[in-house]
């Protein structure tokens, strides 16, 4: 039996419901497992890589929200990113002392903070364009493997926020 084998024979469920009921609760059998140590084993592959930009990989999601679209508020994109405004906001404030974005009273709205791209913030877009290829080739993906696990994952994410 291939190692491939040995690891899917002792992975897949049983048949016998019974059996299989027993087996829930196996740690290999749990979803949430599976997806803490993914999640924590992916973003650990993107720390070399970032780091070439001096960014942690939330600064980089922050990042990728503004090269979407900038200006931005910072309600916008703690929204954007599932993260609680006050998770952000510390990593605006890092964003800031390293010269990529500026934070100001968006127009119309004092009380909301508008975050925008410095030119040094908009610059950093054409080397960031190397990662998405370079974190594929580090984790062996090609761009429908990618699309295909992103599908899989926002469907999760629908089902628990329902």
């Amino acid at each position: 039996m291939t190692a491939t084998a040995a690891a899917n024979a002792e992975t897949t469920p049983t048949a016998d419901p019974d059996v299989a009921r027993e087996e829930d609760l196996l740690l290999e059998h749990q979803l949430c497992f599976a997806l803490t140590v993914a999640a924590r084993s992916v973003v650990g592959a993107y720390k070399p890589v970032l780091e070439k930009l001096n960014l942690t990989h939330p600064q980089y999601l922050v990042m990728l929200c503004l090269w979407e679209d900038s200006p931005r508020t910072v309600r916008n994109i703690s929204e954007a990113l599932a993260q609680e405004p006050a998770t952000i906001s510390p990593l605006l404030r890092r964003l800031e002392a390293s010269g990529l974005v500026t934070r100001r009273r968006a127009d119309g709205n004092e009380r909301a903070l508008a975050v925008e791209l410095t030119p040094k913030g908009a610059a950093l877009r054409q080397e960031a364009l190397r990662v998405p290829g370079t974190m594929m080739e580090r984790l062996g993906l090609t761009r429908k493997q990618v699309a295909e696990l992103h599908a899989s994952m926002m469907g999760l994410i629908a089902a628990t926020s329902a």
